[in-house]
């Protein structure tokens, strides 16, 4: 009886390695806020390398910028690394809630104005493409 090349064990460490592989992958790979939430987009999307930008932020978790909700607020305490800000944060938020665009505006300016590091001028961070 001839065998598989790959065995049940190997096939599942495999596909688990994949799928803990493609969130990093995107994460590395990001030179722009996401805007897949917007149905209208009216500046280019926000520059944003997200490696450099950690490294430059000196950032110890995660949930400093992916945040989580407890009791209808914000809650450093959880990390909702890889859920797309979209998921959480619409464009038309309901009553309560923040909508998408002011979720990223007061995290990246209200963030870059406390460290006094950073731009916080509308065309500082939506640079027009380079001709």
């Amino acid at each position: 009886m001839k065998r598989s090349p790959l065995t049940p064990l190997a096939l599942l460490v495999l596909v688990a390695a994949v799928l803990l592989a493609v969130p990093a992958m995107s994460q590395q790979d990001m030179t722009h806020v996401p805007t897949e939430g917007f149905k209208k987009i009216t500046r280019p999307p926000a520059v944003f390398a997200h490696d450099a930008h950690n490294e430059k932020a000196a950032l110890a978790d995660c949930s400093a910028c992916h945040h989580g909700e407890k009791d209808g607020k914000r809650d450093d305490t959880a990390d909702t690394s890889g859920i797309p800000c979209s998921d959480c944060h619409t464009v038309a938020a309901a009553p309560g809630k923040t909508p998408l665009m002011r979720a990223y505006h007061r995290q990246c300016i209200s963030c870059h104005m406390d460290k006094k590091k950073g731009p916080v001028t509308c065309g500082d961070c939506h640079e027009p493409a380079k001709k």
